[in-house]
């Protein structure tokens, strides 16, 4: 039986709306995408426990101080200066090297890459809670408790960098989530088959050679989150030919996603890690609302077999997949798939 971990605080952060096209809209990355995801865990006969508060020690391998207490106390400084009730950033630095801003405002920017990340009062709960999800998974592999653990994390975490929130991301769980893997295995692949690149968990390790970073996505020449993505970009320094991406032409479906998935596998295998991290994100489907990729049901099936064939300890860490009528069969059929494989 897989392990499975949710909070109901992960239900407290709503926001409500963000700039597409200069236009207000309506966040997709809404509470309901939870409830959603906890009936499929229900079809599965999986009940999540609720994880433990881990404090900041975990985050803190991944994110820089002064960003944690950003997150923890900009609501009510933005209050305190006159803001409204949500914290949406109006101005952004033209780099992040100089002088750290005093202001809440200043702060605002310099942390808030784009207006789909606000913070409300209750946000920080929420970001907490979810990645306290990805750390109990990540410790029950971590500790040989389990040979594969889900963490239904919400808010989601793979656009969130060391001080930058993004994409309805604060907190990077899938890496806060190999870091725990780290203190075991000299070797970690991240693999993150979300609609979007990784963006955040990309800069997180791209100059690191003892995590081993792949994602497959919509091409961002084309697609949030646009400057990043690109086949081109491989890593730095140490990390030079330890991050891969896989840029799919907008619209693809299952056999040019499993293609892509084939190849990312053999470099798996070659680099030989101890566990891997599975950022799991379900909105390649036809259905979801982005419409960037073209992902069955049956194929999202076929991924999580072809991954749970990889045999390795993995840490399955939920990102992106926004409410559609698939939304849950899709949770169901790659859960299902994975644990039947290993069976």
């Amino acid at each position: 039986m897989m392990q499975a971990y949710f909070s109901p605080d992960q239900m407290l952060h709503h926001g409500q709306t963000f700039l597409v096209g200069g236009e207000r809209k309506p966040i997709p990355e809404v509470p309901e995408r939870a409830e959603i995801l906890n009936s499929a865990l229900k079809k599965l006969s999986i009940t999540p426990q609720h994880p433990n508060d881990f404090g900041l020690a975990p985050l803190a391998k991944v994110h820089s101080p002064e960003y944690l207490l950003f997150l923890e106390t900009i609501h009510d400084e933005w209050r305190a200066s006159g803001g409204a009730d949500i914290v949406v950033p109006h101005i952004h630095p033209f780099d992040r090297t100089g002088t750290y801003p005093a202001t809440a405002a200043g702060k605002a920017g310099f942390h808030l890459c784009d207006t789909s990340c606000p913070i409300s009062a209750k946000t920080w709960q929420s970001a907490r809670a979810s990645a306290n999800c990805a750390v109990a998974a990540a410790q029950d592999v971590r500790d040989h408790k389990a040979n594969m653990a889900y963490a239904l994390c919400r808010p989601p975490g793979h656009h969130a960098s060391r001080e930058i929130a993004g994409g309805f991301c604060y907190l990077n769980n899938s890496a806060i989530a190999a870091m725990q893997l780290r203190e075991r295995f000299d070797r970690v692949a991240i693999l993150d088959i979300d609609l979007h690149h990784g963006n955040g968990t990309q800069h997180i390790f791209y100059d690191r050679d003892d995590v081993f970073t792949l994602s497959i996505h919509a091409d961002p020449a084309g697609f949030y989150p646009f400057y990043w993505g690109h086949s081109h970009e491989r890593g730095t320094g140490r990390g030079l030919g330890y991050n891969r991406n896989f840029p799919l032409p907008l619209g693809s479906g299952d056999d040019v996603f499993l293609n892509a998935l084939d190849d990312a596998i053999m470099l798996i295998e070659k680099y030989a890690p101890g566990a891997l991290i599975l950022a799991c994100g379900l909105d390649a489907s036809g259905d979801d609302p982005f419409g960037g990729l073209n992902v069955s049901t049956d194929g999202f099936g076929k991924i999580a077999r072809k991954i749970s064939l990889i045999g390795l300890p993995t840490v399955i860490v939920q990102e992106g997949g926004y409410v559609s009528p698939s939304l849950g069969d899709n949770l169901v059929q790659f859960l299902g798939s994975f644990a039947e494989a290993r069976s």
